[in-house]
């Protein structure tokens, strides 16, 4: 099922929230809508799923104009920031209950929740009450619920938050592993880059409503367009192309045509070759062991940077080095 976005608008009072904003979701792909708060990502998501009207512009999904749809009839699983489960239904009837609306038999209900409750890892857990349930397995009871009626795309607006970082992480691969085996498209709302990097087919960085650059996770991370895109997803030095002509001219051949102020080279922590070296001009004034890599900040010709290597190569404190860099990326400023 393929989902194309034409050019949505929306404005609240006046303010601008999305900016003729285009993508597409292929079928099977899973899309995160990527960006910081107000930027209009889950704006666009309730959209998506009919809860809200867009000023102009175009929804299809499966070569269906569905823009003007209701959002009953759109056939979105939808598994929002809260749980929203029923606080005196069990986990099976909370699962069931968009299937009871739909006025199913009770014994496809039963079958159906029973066996979505399985694939979530509830599996015995249908008689159970939310209060009785973890934050993780409520969760996992609102995205069996979204999965219910077979829908057309699954949406998720912030689905892992307020969760501790292990359970988040599995859960993490679980719905990434579920959304694969059923092979549904899915678009995702997330502030986390780390959650869009891992989960992501295709990630759409949204900033002021409107699209800094879509692209695949590797893409984004190491082809960053604007500096934006480069300091929201991961970390980032960036360096003036003054800066580069002195430091690292190597890089000067790869830089856009343009005037000099509107690029800056991004050098990935990683990216960033240190060597101990009594007559370097780089040093280290901080390193934060993390076990299998050790991230310090580099004081070198001026400007401070970040550094990341494998823990076994930390470097202390007050070490001189020397300083090269593997690759870049020019972003436009």
């Amino acid at each position: 099922m393929h989902l194309r976005i034409d050019d949505i608008a929306k404005s609240w009072g006046g303010h601008t929230v999305l900016d003729n904003v285009s993508f597409n979701a292929g079928e099977n792909e899973f899309v995160c809508l990527l960006g910081p708060s107000g930027c209009g990502k889950t704006t666009l998501l309730r959209i998506v799923a009919g809860l809200t009207a867009p000023d102009a512009g175009r929804i299809v999904l499966g070569g269906r104009d569905i823009t003007a749809m209701p959002a009953r009839e759109r056939r979105m699983g939808l598994v929002f920031q809260a749980y929203s489960l029923f606080p005196d239904m069990t986990a099976a009837a909370n699962v069931g209950y968009p299937m009871r609306l739909r006025r199913e038999p009770a014994a496809k209900i039963a079958a159906r929740s029973s066996e979505l409750l399985e694939r979530v890892g509830l599996g015995g857990f249908g008689a159970r009450f939310p209060d009785e349930l973890s934050g993780g397995q409520q969760k996992r009871v609102a995205l069996a619920r979204a999965l219910a009626t077979e829908p057309a795309m699954l949406l998720l607006d912030e689905p892992l938050s307020a969760l501790d970082p292990a359970i988040r992480g599995q859960l993490r691969t679980e719905i990434r592993s579920l959304q694969r085996a059923l092979g549904i498209p899915t678009i995702m709302v997330t502030h986390d880059q780390e959650e869009a990097l891992a989960m992501a087919d295709t990630i759409v960085c949204l900033n002021h409503g409107r699209i800094e650059q879509s692209g695949s996770p590797r893409d984004l991370y190491e082809r960053p367009r604007t500096r934006f895109v480069a300091e929201f997803v991961g970390r980032a030095n960036l360096l003036s192309t003054s800066f580069v002509r002195d430091a690292l001219p190597g890089f000067l051949e790869r830089r856009p045509p343009g005037p000099e102020a509107t690029y800056e080279l991004c050098l990935r922590p990683e990216d960033v070759v240190i060597a101990a070296d009594p007559r370097g001009d780089g040093v280290i004034e901080d390193t934060t062991f993390l076990g299998n890599l050790a991230r310090m900040t580099l004081a070198w010709r001026g400007r401070r940077m970040v550094v990341e290597v494998s823990g076994r190569d930390a470097l202390p404190r007050g070490e001189s080095v020397s300083v090269d860099a593997l690759r870049g990326a020019w972003v436009s400023a």
